[in-house]
């Protein structure tokens, strides 16, 4: 399943929206959740705070038992050492 984050402004934003997707899933008797956001090569603050710790906000306040957030890759060395083969292939 694939879900929206970031959301502001009046406009409609970009659905399903995270936060609800949650919502409805604890509804649906979903209690155990792994989020992971594939758009992101390394964690960063806004990462760590809107989407990991928000959201494990929102899914246990609606009766969600588990929440597990997966770390992007970071400075893995096998993700640099990824980064640095694609960078040379495009040279």
């Amino acid at each position: 399943m694939m879900t929206y984050q970031s959301r502001f402004g009046r406009e409609p934003w970009l659905k399903p929206y995270t936060d609800k997707t949650l919502q409805s899933l604890v509804a649906q008797g979903v209690k155990h959740f792994q989020l992971i956001c594939p758009g992101f090569s390394a964690d960063c603050l806004e990462t760590l705070e809107e989407i990991k710790e928000q959201n494990r906000e929102i899914f246990l306040k609606a009766g969600g038992e588990k929440f597990e957030y997966i770390s992007a890759l970071n400075d893995e060395s096998a993700h640099i050492d990824m980064m640095q083969q694609l960078v040379m292939e495009c040279t």
